[in-house]
């Protein structure tokens, strides 16, 4: 497999800030980014604990910002691609991370990796879900003027939902009129 993450310019300075991070508190620290990786609406920390986070961690407010951004996003490309700690904590030192802080993400996936992947799995990705589907075909095979006339009229009923609404779609063959039913 490919490497899963690119070393572009703020992740070179992101992981230089990293490795200077005291090995004891960074396995708290991914352990906290990890519980709340699948909460897209929801920050890792408070604004209080981005304070205490940025004097423990001896860090400038955008630093931490920085570091904080950048192991979700190495957390969440181990999400996406599935994969095992070992590989993870591999592509890590790849990427000049030091072999305590790989060792540390990988001990942090190997323990809360396979449940944070599932719930990211029963997350929505797309904005909108088909629900139910529902079809009707009827078939005019005559009127007074015309014996002989085939004319098929379909009916198709779309259920999409969305986080904030459900909405249902009527198509009509017979007349390409849409419907749309909130």
């Amino acid at each position: 497999m490919a490497s899963i993450i690119k070393e572009t310019e703020s992740i070179k300075q992101a992981i230089t800030l990293i490795n200077l991070i005291d090995t004891s508190k960074f396995p708290r620290l991914l352990s906290r980014i990890l519980q709340k990786l699948h909460l897209k609406a929801e920050r890792s920390f408070s604004e209080q604990e981005e304070e205490k986070l940025q004097a423990a961690l001896s860090l400038e407010k955008k630093d931490l910002q920085l570091v904080l951004e950048t192991i979700s996003f190495i957390l969440e490309q181990a999400v996406y691609h599935s994969v095992k700690p070992a590989f993870l904590q591999q592509q890590l030192e790849n990427i000049h991370v030091h072999r305590d802080k790989a060792e540390a993400f990988g001990v942090a996936w190997a323990s809360a990796g396979p449940d944070t992947t599932d719930k990211f799995r029963q997350q929505m990705f797309a904005p909108k879900k088909l629900e139910t589907v529902g079809w009707q075909l009827n078939l005019l095979m005559g009127q007074s003027t015309q014996a002989k006339m085939k004319s098929p009229q379909a009916v198709l009923e779309l259920g999409v939902s969305s986080e904030e609404c459900e909405v249902t779609y009527l198509v009509s063959h017979e007349t390409g009129m849409q419907s749309i039913i909130i």
